[in-house]
């Protein structure tokens, strides 16, 4: 039987990330894109591998100068280029980053630039929650971070809200479905709580 394309990705994941934090960010935009495609009647399996894999070279090739062909995400595309990953898959892991010159076109492309700082945000949000758990994180508690400037202040607001209109869909409902979707992965985020 083969494997999974998100197996895969997970596998390699692995691979390139050591830091628990940016394995955690990857689970959540993983877990956010699976959801959004099942409401979608998309490819679940195809959405959940572009989440894991989306920041895999971002740990050894942080590109925190944006350049426009090196770096995060191009070091990691070219890669999976070379290992038979599919064009679909590579050109939505190089349009979820703004510098790289290549639009969100598809649903695909859309939701993962539409949940990849929200899913941040919202693990942010119920990280400081006294709990620390997913499960006391409603849309209330995230408009009001976001309206709070001097928290997760490298989490880009503006990139959070144009995601949500490429998408065509309300922020609150964008944050809904991301929060239904870390609630059902709470454990594997850290997020159960401290209970």
């Amino acid at each position: 039987m083969n494997e999974t394309l998100s197996a895969r990705a997970l596998n390699i994941l692995h691979d390139w990330v050591q830091s628990e934090s940016l394995r955690k960010h990857c689970y959540a935009v993983s877990d956010s894109m699976k959801h959004f495609a099942q409401l979608r009647g998309e490819d679940a399996d195809l959405w959940e591998a572009v989440g894991l894999l989306h920041d895999m070279d971002y740990e050894r090739h942080p590109n925190l100068e944006r350049s426009p062909t090196d770096g995060h995400p191009f070091v990691g595309v070219a890669w999976l280029r070379e290992n038979g990953w599919s064009e679909e898959v590579c050109h939505a892991i190089l349009s979820h980053a703004d510098y790289s010159g290549v639009s969100q076109e598809t649903p695909l492309e859309k939701t993962l630039y539409a949940v990849d700082e929200l899913s941040g945000f919202v693990v942010a949000v119920a990280l400081v929650r006294p709990t620390k758990s997913i499960h006391d994180v409603d849309v209330r508690a995230v408009k009001k971070k976001m309206k709070d400037k001097a928290f997760a202040r490298a989490v880009n607001r503006d990139e959070i809200v144009r995601g949500a209109e490429q998408l065509g869909l309300p922020l609150d409902e964008v944050t809904t479905n991301v929060i239904a979707a870390l609630k059902a992965d709470a454990e594997r985020l850290g997020l159960a709580g401290n209970a």
